[in-house]
Parts: C-alpha cells; structure tokens; sequence
C-alpha cells in the first residue's frame, strides 16, 4: 500500500485503497475561477469535510435518498475504522473513505439568486447559461425559480456551462435524473438554511455511477462549492455579504487578476478573514442541521 496520490484535484488528494473504495483527503489548498492560490488557508480542508459530512448525513435522513433514488459515496468517516495502513493521524477530520464510482463528467449547478458568471451573462444577452429570465433583474435578484446549468467538468482550465440540452445530447434520460436530484437538494438545503437566516445563492453537486444506480460524490454544500448569503445583509443590486469563496474571487478581481494561472498571493487579512467566513458557516450549518 502507498501513501502516495493517485490523483490531485485543485483541493483533494485520492488514495487508491483497493478495486471498490478510495479515500478523499481534503487539503487547504483553495481554487477560484479554476486557478489553485500559492497560500493555504489553514484549517479548510477540515472545514470543507465536516460540512459536506452534516449534509450527507441529512440528505439520508430527509428521505430524498429514497424519493430520487440515488445514494451518496461515503463509506467512513472516522480515520481510525479506515483500512490497515491508511488509518493517517494526520489525516483525521479531513477524510473520508469513499465507494468507487464511475464519474459523471458534468457539473450539475443550481441557482436560486443571479450572480457570478450567470449575472455577467444576463447583462449582456439577457439569459443566464442560455435560459430566458426575465427583463428588469439585478445583480443577487432572486430568479423566479431555481434554474438548473450544467458545467463540463475541465481537468485543467476553466469548466464551462453549457446549455441543458448538451448534457441530454451526452447521457440521454440520466441528464433528466441529475437535474430533478439537484434541484430537490438544493431546496432542501434552501429550506434547511433560511431557518438559520441564511439564503443559498447557488451550489454546485457531482454524481458518479455504480452500475446504474446514480451516487452523490465529492463535497455538498461546502462553502467551496456554494454561495450562502446574509439574509440581514442581503439586498439585490450589490454583492451580498456571504461566507464562502466570494470574498476572495471579489478581492482578485479587485487588483485586476485576469483569473489566468499563476494565482496572486493572498494578504494574511484575506486568509484570516476567509477562515472566519468558512468558520462562521460551519457552526450555522451543524447548529440548524442539529446533528
């Protein structure tokens, strides 16, 4: 057995373990606009887990699991079950051991609020990720109903979005599936978190395949992978206050980053302030989770 990954991603480390599992190991490496930073942020990987653990762990017990019929990839969760010889102090609260699944190359995003790449859209042609909105929105407006915008899954650049028809075009009735599974967590999760007055924005989910049964995998809900705004603070026409990667993709774009390799370094008030963000999220979710 090695110690060494198998695979990099721009925040995860995978360990082979044996044909059917594999451990994630989530690093406090952080990526924006698909570019990883030179500077770490400690303690996110940490983060990142536990969250995506709560809301794996509510997913099952909301019966969604069950009306969807899918399942999500976690096996263990606790470093010291794992296997002989991966049961790595170092790794403890950042990984998990995980099924193997054949992955779907297709980012499945959902959106409640308009923002980011689909507001810059919207500007310009009035759509966001080729759907017809409505005319007179703003920038945070929240959309008449959550839209589903499939992303391809890039190994190196920029994902992309792509019109929902694409992704049917590729994998036929199970594009149709993915898109009713999104949409069903993310308002689950919408609902969840307003308790908390917190508003999810947007959040993106991957799936993979074992067999033909569909398994969530990756993170969920992670402050990487979504947007949860202030509800206090919240007012359309600005860039609502939130506790996720938002604060650094607004501090790039502020001294003029062309969102290009390599990455600007982050000051150390931008890396402690985006711990607290995360931090800050983290406890609002265990606490209205109650889990």
């Amino acid at each position: 057995m090695s110690l060494a990954p198998f695979y990099r991603g721009k925040v995860r480390d995978l360990y082979a373990v044996n044909d059917s599992s594999f451990i994630v190991v989530a690093t406090d490496r952080l990526s924006a606009f698909d570019v990883v930073f030179p500077d770490p942020i400690p303690g996110k990987g940490k983060i990142l887990t536990n969250v995506s653990n709560l809301w794996f762990q509510a997913l099952r017990l909301s019966g969604l699991h069950q009306r969807f019929n899918f399942t999500d990839h976690i096996l263990e969760t606790n470093v010291m079950r794992f296997p002989d010889g991966f049961q790595n102090p170092d790794w403890a609260g950042r990984a998990v051991l995980v099924k193997k699944c054949k992955r779907i190359d297709f980012e499945c995003v959902v959106r409640g609020y308009l923002a980011g790449s689909a507001y810059k859209e919207y500007l310009a042609k009035g759509t966001a990720c080729g759907i017809e909105l409505p005319a007179g929105l703003k920038q945070a407006s929240r959309l008449p109903e959550a839209i589903f915008t499939p992303a391809t899954k890039a190994e190196t650049g920029h994902d992309e979005n792509i019109p929902f028809a694409q992704m049917q075009a590729a994998l036929g009735p199970l594009a149709d599936r993915l898109r009713d599974i999104s949409l069903a967590i993310f308002h689950f999760a919408s609902e969840e978190m307003k308790r908390a007055g917190i508003l999810l924005c947007d959040t993106k989910f991957e799936f993979g395949l074992i067999g033909e049964s569909i398994v969530l995998i990756d993170e969920a809900l992670t402050p990487d992978s979504s947007r949860y705004w202030d509800a206090r603070t919240y007012a359309e026409g600005t860039s609502p206050a939130g506790f996720d990667k938002q604060f650094v993709r607004d501090f790039v774009e502020s001294i003029g980053w062309n969102k290009e390799p390599p990455a600007p370094g982050l000051p150390g008030e931008i890396i402690e302030k985006t711990i607290a963000l995360y931090s800050e999220i983290e406890g609002l979710i265990k606490a209205t989770l109650r889990l």
